[in-house]
């Protein structure tokens, strides 16, 4: 297939599945502030955690995506079976370990990030449902992979779309018919985990016969394992990051009206990036496919086509963001102090999104390649390395309306150092074939 109308294919049905995904965080958030601000910053308190879910769910996820398209590239059926089998315990052990932080350490956790007693209750309450069912999480997010590596994304679509929606459709009644509160949305969005997770898992077993899940003869291969987390670990690290950026933006910004406001429009900006991510994540097994076949050709022309059409992207968010930031954060029963914080925060910010598209998409390229690194450096670049020293000193010397601004700085340098390291993978990788494709 043409890579424009392949890219296209397998982008669109990821775009829609991560947004929808996206979605369905905003839901929670914009239900979770008709509680109370309170509530709503008890949310963004406990964010950082999820991310580190998120974080060694995902970069597992990618690690086994990236070597199973790989596999199916050089047609090694038997190995993919077990790649598959080996991702499925992966995500099963990945999640004992969150089932134990939220049985021991939840409370801990939470009177450590809030200011107030009210806040850090309802922050373990969330925390600690969320912890302990997470499994599901973990396993929809690996059964999701398995169905991407072979190129059904819109059947990963599908298994996604079930849970956002369970999630959305539950949220009020738990909140607020049952009269839940803020656990209601924590049990709301664990039942459309794991019904999303048991979609996924259907749908690989009756639809994917490319990924056929065995376990007859299996045991855990230290050199299978090492080679998901070759490409799965700076993933996780790069992921992690966001839980990392978000503790310590959390922390500088100090104020309760500060902190719900940048978790607001945290979700608002994950929602404009997912397209980015899907961008992505669709280069992946088309770049893992052509490197194992030794097609070079198709390598670089699904980079030009994913970088012009993530940029494009980014500016249309910017366009977005600039004409309608208090429309936006208003979604979130924004009270009159936080509107006057974020509207002119949420324009200085927004103008970076086309440099947060190239430094997405060619990262995902280079996981593709197999070289997770550049993704990894690139995303602590633009969200720890230089966003958080240079926000901090911004703000002291100029004021929080300014601080804003480090984010141009983080931005353009991880834009920069991405697309040089990528030239040069890029090079090396595609250029080792006498005759591209």
């Amino acid at each position: 297939m043409p890579i424009p109308k392949l890219l296209l294919s397998m982008a669109i049905p990821l775009m829609l599945s991560l947004l929808v995904q996206s979605l369905y965080n905003i839901v929670d958030s914009i239900y979770v502030s008709r509680i109370s601000e309170k509530a709503l910053t008890a949310t963004s308190l406990a964010y950082p955690v999820q991310i580190l879910m998120i974080a060694l769910g995902v970069g597992t996820a990618v690690g086994i995506n990236a070597l199973l398209s790989r596999l199916l590239g050089q047609k090694k059926h038997g190995e993919v079976s077990k790649g598959a089998a080996t991702g499925l315990v992966l995500a099963v052990l990945s999640s004992l370990l969150f089932i134990l932080v939220g049985s021991f350490f939840a409370d801990t956790i939470a009177h450590a990030m809030a200011k107030d007693a009210e806040t850090a209750s309802m922050c373990a309450d969330y925390l600690r449902v969320v912890t302990l069912f997470c499994t599901g999480s973990f396993l929809e997010t690996m059964a999701q992979r398995f169905l991407q590596a072979s190129g059904k994304t819109g059947l990963s679509m599908v298994s996604l779309v079930v849970g956002a929606v369970t999630n959305i459709i539950l949220d009020p009644i738990f909140i607020f018919t049952l009269n839940m509160g803020i656990r209601g949305a924590a049990i709301a969005t664990v039942i459309g985990q794991w019904l999303g997770a048991a979609t996924a898992l259907a749908l690989n077993i009756f639809r994917n016969p490319e990924v056929k899940i065995s376990f007859k003869g299996f045991r855990l291969e230290g050199k299978m394992v090492a080679a998901i987390y070759k490409v799965g670990l700076p993933t996780i690290i790069m992921q992690a990051m966001g839980s990392v950026m978000n503790f310590g933006m959390n922390a500088i910004l100090g104020a309760g009206t500060a902190i719900a406001f940048f978790g607001a429009y945290f979700k608002l900006q994950n929602f404009l990036f997912m397209p980015m991510n899907g961008l992505g994540q669709a280069c992946l097994p088309v770049i893992g496919f052509n490197y194992g076949a030794g097609n070079g050709g198709r390598i670089r022309e699904t980079v030009k086509t994913a970088v012009t059409w993530g940029i494009g992207i980014g500016l249309a968010g910017t366009v977005l963001f600039m004409i309608l930031p208090r429309q936006l954060l208003s979604l979130f029963n924004a009270s009159p102090d936080l509107l006057a914080l974020g509207v002119p925060a949420v324009r200085v910010i927004c103008v970076t999104y086309a440099l947060t598209a190239v430094t997405t998409v060619l990262g995902m390229c280079a996981s593709g390649l197999g070289n997770g690194i550049i993704n990894m450096t690139g995303t602590g670049i633009r969200q720890v390395v230089l966003l958080l020293p240079c926000f901090y000193l911004f703000k002291t010397a100029f004021g929080l309306n300014s601080a804003w601004f480090a984010m141009w700085v983080a931005e353009a340098c991880a834009a920069l150092y991405v697309a040089l390291r990528f030239k040069k993978e890029l090079s090396q990788k595609a250029g080792q074939y006498e005759n591209p494709a």
